[in-house]
């Protein structure tokens, strides 16, 4: 047995270069220990064929960057982590695989490593002292080698993950307007190659921002889009392609039994939620031409919600009362501006009394020209309701009888869209 006082820096150093050289010995064989306990804990990062071969050269690649450090002393500084490490990193990012599992997947193999070293400390019979002191030389080390190759890992891992979600959103965008904009496409070609059941009921939805949030808004959107999947009762991942910086269009596949309650389910999804992006909706539809039809639905939902004097609700869907009506008359505020103003005369003033003379107006056909429900619903007396009512028919100029649903429609819109479509 070798005895040591403990503190002597060259006999440490001396014996862990003996442990590693003994290590090093059974490279191959602790290489293909941790890559068989990594594919066991996390048969993701080892799959088969090529990538756990690939894995294989990651582990002993590490190992074999760590030894001469040891023996020779190597600055860290001056150690990079392995090409096979990084392409592997670049792989699990191809896949999927979030960053927390490599850096989890290191870490046992870090743990193998140690192992190994312990069991190869035994076998020389130190001191109890000296053999502590090497094991902690040999631990600090390995430590220190791995915070410095896990920085370089998953920086690999995040710039890949970026570039390879751009590239796909690319090739989806690229299809998906195709899609959009031409007949003739072959829907099982077009599923395999976008990774989504075009075959299927679709509910299209555009998701977005008022405000960005400095490049992580697809992302946090793309997450909000996986967990109104869920809520709905989609059994398939949403389509999500990124229409810009802060934007979203998405399909969610439907089956027959979650299509009635998909818009229920997925208001009330929304209503629970806090800090929830805005939401334009259009009906579930079927098919390629469904596909297309509820997308240009939730696009022009989105266009009369943004253009509304007031904020709407988060989620808004064109099946909500009077949306339909608002879509479209928003592609063209100016015509509509003039059609407000010969259906309502000076009541199409953006004047406060003549707010109130068109919300007791609209309130009184609303229902059904009753005076007293109009009076409960606007909190007034029953004789006020009559007054404005006829004050808002002398401010339009003729009466309501002949062109009564004309009314209603510009009353509506002039409360959607406010002063934008005011004379």
């Amino acid at each position: 047995m070798q005895c040591s006082k403990g503190g002597d820096d060259d006999l440490v150093f001396k014996y862990a270069a003996i442990v590693v050289s003994q290590v090093e010995s059974k490279l191959d064989d602790i290489a293909r220990a941790v890559q068989a306990a990594l594919i066991g804990e996390f048969a993701e990062i080892g799959g088969h064929g090529e990538l756990s071969e690939l894995l294989y050269d990651a582990v002993q690649g590490n190992l074999d960057a760590y030894i001469p450090a040891i023996r020779h002393g190597i600055s860290l500084e001056h150690i990079r982590a392995p090409a096979s490490g990084l392409e592997h990193a670049r792989r699990m990012a191809q896949r999927g695989v979030p960053a927390n599992t490599l850096v989890r997947g290191y870490r046992l193999g870090h743990q193998s490593l140690l192992d190994a070293v312990v069991a190869e400390i035994d076998e020389l019979r130190l001191e109890s002292e000296l053999g502590l002191d090497v094991f902690r030389h040999l631990s600090r080390v390995s430590f220190a080698y791995i915070d410095r190759v896990m920085e370089e890992v998953l920086s690999t891992h995040q710039h890949e993950r970026d570039r390879w979600l751009l590239n796909r959103n690319r090739v989806r965008v690229m299809r998906v307007r195709e899609v959009l904009t031409a007949d003739g496409h072959d829907v099982d070609q077009l599923t395999e190659s976008v990774g989504y059941p075009f075959g299927r009921t679709h509910l299209a939805l555009t998701i977005w921002r008022d405000e960005s949030r400095d490049g992580e808004d697809l992302a946090g959107l793309e997450r909000f889009a996986v967990r109104l999947a869920e809520a709905v009762g989609s059994g398939h991942r949403p389509l999500f392609v990124a229409a810009d910086e802060a934007t979203a269009w998405v399909w969610l596949a439907l089956d027959a039994d979650t299509v009635p309650s998909a818009l229920t389910r997925a208001r009330a999804f929304v209503d629970e939620q806090t800090d929830t992006p805005r939401i334009a909706s259009g009906i579930p539809m079927s098919g390629l031409v469904g596909f297309r039809a509820s997308h240009y639905q939730a696009q022009s939902v989105r266009s009369a919600v943004i253009q509304s004097h007031a904020r709407r609700a988060c989620f808004v869907a064109m099946t909500d009362p009077g949306v339909e009506v608002a879509a479209r008359f928003c592609g063209d505020l100016d015509a509509t501006r003039n059609w407000v103003a010969a259906v309502l005369g000076d009541l199409a003033q953006p004047s406060e009394g003549d707010e109130r003379l068109r919300a007791t107006l609209g309130a009184f056909l609303r229902f059904g020209s009753s005076f007293k429900a109009t009076a409960d619903e606007q909190h007034l007396h029953v004789n006020s309701v009559k007054y404005r009512v006829q004050r808002a028919v002398e401010r339009r100029g003729r009466d309501i009888a002949a062109d009564r649903l004309d009314v209603e429609v510009a009353l509506f819109l002039a409360d959607w869209f406010g002063e934008a479509v005011l004379a």
